[in-house]
């Protein structure tokens, strides 16, 4: 008789709603940071603290997120992190109600833990439940939902801070609520949901298995490639946010709006990259994307003297068409870019890890603390020089993630000089 096919739709399903959580609360800090740049007199550097914060905490529980998947399992953790995200947001909230700079960036650090320790039960969860040639495909789409929450925030959070003078955290206190309230639901969904647990590396030492990652010179490049990438991808909207409500003086809705389009193009380019999935390897799409991302970022940088128009959603929450910068634009369209890579390099990162996959999952979330540096640099570089002269941040990093498709990311095991 013929064995049963395991059918992986729900806990496929349950994977993408923790996509999506994960893109909502970190794409907080975004309207967060226009809110405290104003209420406590900070520089682009500072207001950028925030993402700093939220992603510093990926560096300290990226490895032991990392282990708790090996000794509880992968629901128990998720479970663990759901609810500290709810404490992290709430936390944030407290921020607003005591008028504290420091306690805001405390929530932000206590809701990063919980990203790192999500992330590294979905991003190995989808990756095995199905197929191995469907990876690409369930990873895209989740990214997709991830867009989706990331793509929310700006506009809502935009709107909500509305065309008035003196922005206070407590403006967006709905967000929040929001934010709370889906944590409190995904956790009773997932407590009561069957979730199949893939095979770890249990009762080894974790010095060990982490050896053993990094004797994959393709996963050791690719710890770099996703430090750079999630730099990348939050530096990008974050400092074009500061540039239209600093610079450009746009209303913060308008502004958050034109955001919230980067992150749609995210959307929609992981949407494509799920289709496209099966019919192109990671490889080819990570070699495309960074190229064209080169492109839209140099000609964002060189600031020709062409201004476009384009739809963006108003405090009023009328659809007005704006003039804006042919920067704005590209730096907008770069989402269609990004939209793949976190797929793409985890993909080629994780090529023949096996059954060490959970904790070179949890050594890959340390190394997104580059979604907090990257950003902090680059808005260094804006108060030294320009908003658009500190895009040359990301020019580099994305020179570096062409560099790993074509070559750093070809499958060679050190320890014995012998390629897979």
């Amino acid at each position: 008789m013929k064995a049963e096919k395991p059918n992986y739709a729900l806990p496929v399903a349950m994977m993408f709603f923790l996509f999506f959580i994960i893109a909502f609360v970190t794409g907080l800090p975004s309207p967060m940071g226009v809110i405290v740049k104003e209420q406590f007199a900070l520089s682009n550097f500072q207001a950028q603290l925030g993402f700093f914060a939220n992603f510093l905490a990926y560096l300290f529980m990226g490895i032991p997120a990392g282990i708790m998947v090996e000794k509880l399992g992968y629901k128990r953790t998720a479970l663990i992190a759901l609810v500290m995200g709810f404490a992290g947001v709430f936390i944030m909230f407290l921020g607003g109600q005591f008028k504290s700079f420091n306690i805001y960036i405390t929530g932000a650090f206590v809701a990063g833990f919980t990203m790192a320790t999500l992330n590294t039960v979905v991003n190995p969860m989808l990756t095995v439940l199905g197929s191995e040639k469907g990876a690409n495909q369930r990873l895209n789409f989740g990214g997709a939902l991830n867009s989706l929450g990331a793509t929310i925030v700006p506009i809502v959070g935009g709107w909500l801070m509305g065309s008035t003078a003196s922005k206070q955290i407590e403006d967006v206190n709905p967000l929040l609520f929001l934010a709370m309230g889906i944590f409190a639901v995904v956790f009773l969904v997932l407590l009561f949901v069957k979730i199949p647990e893939p095979e770890v590396a249990k009762n080894e030492n974790i010095m060990d298995s982490i050896k053993h990652v990094f004797s994959f010179s393709h996963f050791s490049y690719g710890v770099v490639a996703i430090f750079l990438y999630v730099g990348i991808e939050v530096g990008i909207p974050s400092i074009a946010n500061l540039y239209m409500v600093n610079e450009l003086s746009f209303d913060p809705a308008i502004a958050g709006s034109l955001v919230g389009t980067y992150w749609f193009l995210m959307l929609i380019g992981r949407l494509f990259g799920g289709f496209l999935g099966k019919t192109f390897s990671s490889k080819q799409m990570m070699i495309f994307v960074s190229s064209l991302g080169l492109i839209l970022i140099g000609i964002a940088i060189l600031n020709p003297a062409v201004t476009v128009r384009m739809p963006g959603i108003a405090s009023d929450l009328s659809v007005k068409f704006v003039q804006v910068p042919l920067s704005i634009m590209f730096i907008a369209f770069a989402g269609l870019c990004t939209s793949v890579m976190w797929p793409g390099v985890f993909n080629l990162a994780t090529i023949g890890l096996g059954k060490y996959m959970g904790i070179g999952s949890g050594v890959f979330m340390t190394m997104v603390v580059g979604g907090g540096i990257l950003p902090a640099l680059q808005g260094g570089v804006a108060d030294m020089t320009t908003y658009l002269t500190s895009y040359w941040v990301i020019m580099l990093a994305l020179g570096y993630l062409l560099f790993y498709a074509l070559v750093g990311s070809k499958v060679h095991k050190r320890a014995d000089n012998k390629e897979i």
